[in-house]
């Protein structure tokens, strides 16, 4: 039974999954955005946030514990040059995980995890207001036709004036 063990094994012997996180977590950091299986970025996830709260403060010790988990020096020194500046004001949520679907071989679900201020595309930017007429499901024919009547009301007092 598996009585209060809170977190996914993935399939893998302690040591297996301990090699994999930090590999993965190395190419988030190096990339920013990876595609894996939705079990694996959830644990992902959940390995790599406590890492980047961390680099926040910059400190020997800091770095120390950062490099026991990753291993690697380059995936330490951006972690804490330029993802720690990034998200120094955000008091935590650093990842995004977003479904893709599933695999086309297994048919296991795929996600891609991202770090949440390098997306350009999800970033917040005003968007113009666009005026929508209301209409209900059933009459959209006559919708459409008020449309093309105001429509051509409006060509017709523009050409009077």
């Amino acid at each position: 039974m598996r009585h209060n063990k809170k977190f996914n094994h993935l399939g893998r012997t302690a040591d297996h999954r301990a090699a994999m996180l930090a590999n993965m977590a190395i190419s988030l950091i190096q990339h920013k955005r990876i595609t894996t299986t939705l079990a694996k970025a959830k644990a992902l996830k959940k390995y790599v946030e406590p890492l980047i709260t961390k680099a926040k403060e910059d400190t020997t010790n800091s770095r120390r514990v950062v490099f026991r988990y990753l291993q690697n020096k380059e995936a330490v020194t951006e972690l804490f040059k330029e993802i720690s500046v990034k998200v120094g004001d955000r008091p935590g949520g650093y990842t995004r995980v977003i479904k893709l679907g599933t695999r086309q071989g297994d048919a296991a679900p795929i996600a891609f995890i991202e770090l949440v201020d390098y997306d350009e595309n999800m970033a917040k930017t005003p968007k113009a207001e666009v005026k929508k007429t209301r209409r209900s499901r059933r009459s959209t024919k006559k919708a459409e036709e008020t449309v093309v009547e105001t429509a051509t009301e409006a060509t017709e007092e523009t050409k009077a004036e």
